[in-house]
């Protein structure tokens, strides 16, 4: 359960907004004293001094858990150290806290660091295994071997840049898939067998003789000459034309021009 406790402890912080703008060297101990600090331990012996209004000069006349300030970098580090102290002048370092611009962590200890990074190496070195696994083959004439791929297509080129993954991308939206380049030539097969297309034969024009020649020529030269037409209506008129005249000519042979009528006032 302690083991527990301390593994989750180096996963958390703590802050308390209200003492950021005067923390300082002289009062970082009472900050991290809060009751809201889960990493403050309320049986150690800064609490006794506090109840009995001593100094912290005092604390090495006391035997037990305390908290002293073991570094100083104003304004933004301050670290803090947990200890067990059997004599005045001996003490045994249990867990170091580190406070940067008010938030208080937990500064992992020797084991948890190295068995961290033992487990990153051993998660590195098996994930090497399994890819180097998948390029080895066999054959019982040849033995072993490892077949690496020329085109780059496995997880061993990710390293490449974004600006070229990019470019290929455009690449591939502009152009057409294979796919769309088959779908089409086959429709445009059927299209042609249900409608092919029809050949018009050109007949092959004859020479002409050069009397036919001749006889084009003559009657493309003659004029043609159209009969006139006169409308009904002008013939009738014409018709009716000589009668008049007919009459006053006899009127005027007879006796003379007509007497002219007077007028009526």
């Amino acid at each position: 359960m302690n083991d527990l406790k301390d593994n989750n402890s180096l996963h958390i912080s703590w802050c308390d907004s209200q003492w950021l703008p005067g923390l300082g060297q002289h009062n970082v101990l009472e900050y991290f004293s809060e009751r809201s600090n889960p990493f403050y331990d309320r049986t150690c012996n800064n609490e006794i001094l506090k109840m009995q209004r001593l100094a912290t000069d005092q604390l090495s006349k006391f035997q037990g858990i305390e908290y002293i300030l073991l570094h100083c970098q104003e304004p933004i580090l301050y670290v803090i150290r947990k200890q067990e102290r059997h004599s005045p002048s001996q003490a045994t370092p249990i867990a170091d806290y580190y406070i940067i611009a008010g938030v208080v962590y937990q500064a992992p200890d020797l084991h948890s660091l190295i068995n961290a990074r033992i487990l990153s190496t051993c998660h590195h070195l098996s994930s090497a295994f399994e890819e180097s696994y998948s390029y080895s083959r066999y054959h019982p004439s040849k033995g072993y071997w490892f077949e690496f791929s020329k085109d780059g297509d496995k997880e061993g080129n990710k390293d490449k840049s974004e600006k070229t993954t990019k470019e290929k991308v455009k690449e591939e939206m502009n152009s057409s898939t294979k796919f769309q380049r088959k779908r089409v030539d086959i429709l445009l097969s059927e299209l042609t067998k249900k409608f092919p297309p029809k050949h018009i034969q050109q007949t092959p024009q004859q020479p002409l003789t050069n009397d036919k020649t001749a006889a084009t020529t003559s009657a493309d030269t003659e004029v043609k000459v159209e009969p006139k037409t006169e409308k009904p209506e002008t013939t009738a008129a014409a018709q009716s034309a000589p009668t008049t005249t007919g009459r006053r000519a006899a009127d005027t042979s007879a006796g003379g021009p007509p007497e002219k009528r007077q007028r009526l006032n």
